[in-house]
């Protein structure tokens, strides 16, 4: 399993359990992630991402978009899409 760095936890909003990610790259719904910092570490399916409120299904590089998360996230935590390669 190889990653490649997305982008970072730019915010992270803990009473509905969403990060909003600056994206590096692109990232689309379907795609597996693996989120990492300091005290961060666990891999998740994109079940859904929004980006200003709206639904999408793909975020661009350059956009910030926010998905829900399964645990805990901290600012500046790196994002990795994690690929079969």
């Amino acid at each position: 399993m190889a990653e490649q760095k997305v982008g970072a936890v730019s915010h992270y909003f803990g009473h509905i359990q969403v990060a909003a990610i600056k994206l590096e790259a692109e990232l689309k719904v379907g795609d597996t992630i693996h989120v990492k910092g300091h005290t961060s570490d666990f891999t998740q399916a994109i079940d859904s991402m929004q980006l200003e409120h709206d639904s999408v299904e793909v975020g661009k590089k350059g956009q910030e978009i926010a998905i829900k998360v399964a645990e805990h996230a901290r600012e500046h935590d790196e994002v990795f899409v994690v690929t079969d390669e």
